[in-house]
C-alpha cells in the first residue's frame, strides 16, 4: 500500500468516527498543548527578562544588601542579619572607585501619589542619585531629568512614569504640575518613557525624587542600591567589581576569608538566576504534559484496537488479495501515526492560542519557539507509532482465513 493511501485511510476513519477521533486525540492534545504554553511563555519571559536587564547595560552592575531575588527562607534570614549599606558606603565608592565611570544610588519605598482629586496607591517611590535615570536608561519624553543642584538642595522635584500621568493627570502635559507624594508636595519636571508590563506588572507606576529629599521624609536608615558603570574597554566590568568588591570589604571591615556582607550583581547574574528558575517551571511543566501523552497514546493504542477487531474481514480480504504482512503493519502504524499527528498540530494550535490568551489578558510576555512546534509534532507522531505497534502487530499477524470468516 502506498503511504498516502495509508493516510487517507486513516483520515477518512478520523472523520467518519468524529466523536470517537476527539475523544482520542484529546489526551495528545492536551499534552502538546501544554508543552507549547508553557514553551512559549516561558521563551517569552527569558526575551523579556534579557532584554530589560540587558537595557541597563551590559557593564552597570549593583551592590545591595541582599540580592533582588532569593530563592529560599535561610538566605532571607542569612541577608537579614547584613548591616544596611548606607550612604557613607556609597560615596567611598564613588570616591575611590577608579576604573567606574558613573555611579549612582537609589532607595525605594512603596506609597501614595496625590493629583488634585486622583490618587493612587502602591506606587513605586524611588529616591535617587541624579545619574540614575540615566544609568536605568530611562528616556525623559518630556521636561528634563535631576541635576546636581537638585540633589545637593533636596529640591521637591520629581520623575514620574506614564501611569501617574494617564491614571491621575489623565494624559494632560504634567510638567510643572504639583503631586503629593506620601503628603509631601512635589514638581513634576520629567515624564518618563512608557515601559509596559513585566510578567504582567506595570513597570510605570512609579514617582523618583531626588535621594536626598527621599531621606528627609523616610530617613536616612534605610539600605542603599549602589549601581556603578564600569568604564569602556575590554575585562573592564571585571576590574571595576574587583576593585569595587575590595573597597567595600575594606570599608566595611569584612575580615579575610569570610563572605562578603553585601552582594555584588552584573547583569549576568540576573539572567542567568531568572533561567535556572524559569527551567525548573517548564521541566515540571513538560513532564506533567508527558503524563497526559503517555494517557493519550494509551487511548490511541486501545482504539486500533477496537479499529482492528472492526476491520478484521477488510484485513482478510487485503492479505487473500496478496498484500503482505509488512503492508498491514504499515497501514495501521500510518493510521495511528497520523491520528497522532492531527491531534499534535491541534495541539500546537491550542498551545499557542493559550499562550496569546495569557499575554493579552495579563500582560504575560510570550514568544513562540520554533522548535517546539517541530518537537511537539514530532513527539505526538513518536506517541502514536510507539502505541500503535501492538495493533498493527496483531492485525498483520491475522490469519487470513480466519479473517475472512469473521462475520464483524
Amino acid at each position: 500500500m502506498e503511504f498516502k493511501e495509508a493516510v487517507r485511510i486513516a483520515l477518512q476513519s478520523l472523520w467518519a468516527n468524529k466523536l470517537r477521533s476527539i475523544l482520542t486525540l484529546l489526551g495528545v492534545v492536551i499534552g502538546v498543548a501544554s508543552v507549547i504554553a508553557v514553551v512559549t511563555l516561558v521563551n517569552g519571559a527569558n526575551v523579556y527578562v534579557a532584554s530589560k536587564v540587558n537595557s541597563y547595560g551590559a557593564d552597570v552592575f549593583t551592590i545591595s544588601k541582599q540580592p533582588q531575588i532569593i530563592t529560599n527562607y535561610t538566605d532571607y534570614v542569612r541577608y537579614q542579619k547584613r548591616k544596611n549599606l548606607l550612604m557613607d558606603d556609597y560615596r567611598y565608592i564613588a570616591e575611590n572607585c577608579k576604573h567606574c565611570s558613573q555611579i549612582g544610588a537609589q532607595q525605594t519605598n512603596l506609597g501614595k501619589i496625590v493629583f488634585g482629586t486622583q490618587s493612587s496607591t502602591d506606587t513605586v517611590i524611588r529616591g535617587q542619585t541624579y545619574a540614575m535615570p540615566e544609568m536605568q536608561n530611562i528616556n525623559i519624553v518630556q521636561g528634563r531629568g535631576f541635576t546636581p543642584t537638585d540633589e545637593d538642595h533636596a529640591s521637591h522635584v520629581a520623575l514620574i512614569g506614564a501611569d501617574i500621568q494617564e491614571n491621575l493627570m489623565k494624559g494632560d502635559d504634567p510638567i510643572g504640575k504639583e503631586i503629593r507624594v506620601d503628603g509631601v508636595p512635589y514638581t513634576v519636571i520629567g515624564l518618563g518613557e512608557k515601559q509596559g508590563k513585566t510578567l504582567g506588572q506595570s513597570q510605570d507606576n512609579w514617582v523618583a525624587v531626588p535621594l536626598t529629599a527621599f531621606q528627609k521624609t523616610y530617613g536616612t536608615a534605610k539600605t542603599v542600591t549602589i549601581y556603578a558603570k564600569a568604564g569602556t574597554g575590554e575585562q573592564q566590568l571585571e576590574t571595576a567589581t574587583d576593585e569595587a568588591r575590595v573597597l567595600m570589604r575594606s570599608f566595611r571591615h569584612d575580615a579575610p576569608g569570610t563572605p562578603d556582607s553585601f552582594t555584588l550583581e552584573t547583569s549576568d547574574t540576573f539572567v542567568g538566576l531568572w533561567k535556572s528558575i524559569s527551567s525548573g517551571f517548564e521541566a515540571v511543566a513538560v513532564a506533567i504534559a508527558g503524563i497526559s501523552l503517555v494517557v493519550g497514546g494509551i487511548v490511541i493504542m486501545n482504539i486500533m484496537l477496537v479499529s482492528v477487531t472492526e476491520r478484521t474481514r477488510e484485513i482478510g480480504v487485503r492479505k487473500a488479495l496478496g498484500a503482505k504482512r509488512g503492508d498491514i503493519l504499515l497501514q495501521f502504524l500510518i493510521e495511528s501515526a497520523t491520528m497522532a499527528l492531527a491531534g499534535g498540530a491541534i495541539g500546537v494550535v491550542g498551545g499557542m492560542g493559550v499562550a496569546q490568551v495569557v499575554t493579552v489578558l495579563l500582560g504575560f510576555p510570550s514568544s513562540v519557539a520554533l522548535w517546539s512546534i517541530f518537537a511537539g509534532l514530532v513527539v505526538a507522531a513518536g506517541v502514536g507509532i510507539f502505541f500503535g505497534v501492538y495493533p498493527a502487530r496483531k492485525a498483520a499477524d491475522l490469519d487470513p482465513i480466519v479473517a475472512l470468516r469473521s462475520e464483524i
